[in-house]
């Protein structure tokens, strides 16, 4: 009996360090630089176990929801409402996986076709000030910091057993609760949290291409410029390190090309222009 007592308790202790924290962030953006009054406000998860966490958009999982039933359903695309699918359109397209063990961070995003792949190589430098508040049931303390050409005020308490935070923030002793740019053109701010019983698969169609951050930014300006070019294997000519397979969306069917790039180039300096005041300004 006590043998069993002892694997029942190592089998629940396991179960346990197998789930992770769930912590919802309320994300509010002002991502058009020439219409700051066109502003974007959509939830967030950061998910945290023992060995990482993931941030990502509350819209994806649902979008993957629904396309995961429908392809099970056997209906495919065909079968899933554009309405519904628009409803769920989401500001927040990347993620960002930090690796507790090895203490580094990588973002996805995607570009055309493909997942681009960076490990981010600026690390935050804080200023933890003496000032504390309360904001919610969490006593948290001040810290500043300057990144991606925007300074930062968060907000972080111990009352959690967290050294984390959203997006690519972290690095100070305890959880972020807030954080927010000195412009008010971007902020985080934990709104609840609850256990998972674990991570969930995020879908990406097309290739996962590992790069370098600068890499990406050219990658990204040149979709902006000539995004057709992206929509052929090959990522634009890029060359880079490809983890897995699959094809990606945009398929023209019988489409005339030149119209496919004229629609194509319309649409994508249109979300350019929306997207003229980025969280990273460099």
């Amino acid at each position: 009996m006590k043998k069993l007592g002892i694997i029942a308790l190592a089998f629940f202790m396991q179960h346990v360090s197998a789930q992770a924290n769930r912590f919802v962030y309320q994300v509010t953006m002002k991502p058009d630089a020439e219409n700051k009054s066109d502003v974007k406000t959509e939830n967030a998860y950061l998910d945290i176990s023992p060995e990482k966490s993931v941030f990502y958009s509350e819209n994806r999982i649902k979008r993957d929801s629904i396309m995961q039933k429908a392809f099970q359903g056997g209906g495919g695309r065909a079968s899933i409402s554009r309405d519904q699918m628009e409803g769920l359109r989401s500001s927040i397209n990347y993620s960002v996986e930090k690796d507790k063990a090895n203490q580094k961070i990588y973002y996805k995003d995607r570009i055309g076709r493909d997942i681009y792949s960076y490990e981010e190589d600026r690390p935050m430098t804080w200023k933890i000030s003496s000032e504390t508040r309360k904001i919610g049931e969490y006593k948290v303390q001040k810290a500043e910091t300057d990144f991606g050409g925007r300074k930062w005020t968060a907000w972080f308490t111990t009352d959690l057993p967290y050294q984390d935070g959203p997006y690519k923030f972290g690095g100070l002793p305890g959880l972020i609760v807030k954080v927010e740019d000195d412009k008010g053109d971007y902020s985080f701010d934990l709104m609840k949290n609850y256990k998972i019983a674990e991570f969930p698969t995020l879908n990406q169609f097309g290739n996962t291409l590992k790069v370098k951050r600068t890499d990406y930014l050219k990658q990204q300006k040149k979709f902006q410029t000539d995004p057709m070019s992206f929509m052929t294997q090959g990522g634009g000519g890029f060359a880079a390190t490809r983890i897995g397979g699959g094809r990606g969306p945009g398929g023209g069917g019988d489409q005339n090309p030149a119209d496919m790039r004229k629609r194509m180039e319309e649409r994508v300096k249109e979300d350019a222009k929306k997207n003229s005041n980025p969280i990273e300004l460099q």
